[in-house]
């Protein structure tokens, strides 16, 4: 299969495909998406106008075949003329830092706002989150608390309770632990926690999670945990970390909330959980 139409990639992608000569090879087709390996990178390509992402690769073609592509099937991807995308820079320092936890706090308290819940969403309401979930809310809790106190290793123990919690390639207690130690790498960035301690915490994570989560999803974690993401997500960040106008925080937000099934509200709700201070 050849991909001729990209209209964004992303800098972990391109990065892949250059290392390996543009060529890839189909891991997983579903319906919307083609998961591919470059190398030993997990990539997909996506429809054009989907959620940028630092492993997406978003074309104009028709991915129509993806029914028809058996895993190991080769891909090749023409996409050296496109700019890899990046997301904006979140502001560093103690003052954004500062700015970001009081607004996601603020944020989480006006939850309803956004629309309703799904998935580990629900805390965010003060509600307790629907069958199968319903386990996740103590060690989710467990998680916020421990980010609330800047105790990196509870939360990673915390976190590897959620491992694996819930349906899909990417479960919500993967997501929900993704969105909390994404605001933590930013805070630390930001000097506002302790970056090796969070550092180590962070590993601990990476370390567990191949044996408790799907490959898949245990890349999209790994980003997380070193402080890249879904578009929105860095949006949102940056909405907050600058004072941003409420508006615009929220528009980010309900942008990240529409991601998957209830992916994006599960990442929302860790990042709230983890950007506490």
């Amino acid at each position: 299969m050849r991909v001729a139409r990209v209209t964004v990639i992303g800098w972990k992608a391109r990065a892949a495909l250059d290392a390996g000569g543009g060529g890839a090879r189909v891991l997983a087709p579903l319906s919307a998406s083609i998961y591919l390996t470059a190398g030993a990178e997990i990539l997909w390509l996506g429809a054009a106008g989907a959620t940028p992402h630092p492993r997406a690769i978003l074309c104009a073609d028709p991915l129509d075949r993806a029914a028809r592509l058996e895993p190991g099937e080769p891909v090749s991807v023409g996409a050296t003329r496109v700019s890899p995308w990046r997301p904006a820079e979140v502001p560093a320092g103690l003052d954004a830092a500062a700015a970001m936890a009081r607004g996601a706090a603020r944020l989480g308290a006006a939850a309803r706002a956004l629309g309703a819940p799904d998935g580990l969403g629900a805390l965010l309401v003060g509600a307790p989150p629907a069958f199968p979930l319903d386990a996740a809310a103590g060690p989710a809790r467990a998680l916020a608390a421990a980010c609330a106190a800047n105790a990196p290793e509870q939360a990673a123990g915390a976190a590897q309770a959620l491992l694996g919690l819930g349906p899909g390639l990417t479960p919500s207690g993967d997501d929900y632990v993704g969105g909390a130690f994404f605001a933590r790498a930013l805070l630390a960035r930001a000097g506002a926690c302790d970056v090796e301690r969070w550092r180590r915490a962070a590993e601990t994570v990476r370390g567990a999670a191949p044996r408790l989560t799907h490959p898949i999803s245990v890349a999209l974690l790994g980003d997380l945990l070193d402080g890249d993401g879904w578009a929105p997500l860095h949006d949102l960040a940056r909405a907050l970390a600058t004072d941003a106008p409420v508006e615009t925080a929220r528009d980010a937000a309900r942008r990240l909330t529409r991601l998957g099934h209830s992916s994006g509200w599960d990442l929302l709700a860790g990042f709230v959980a983890g950007a506490a201070s």
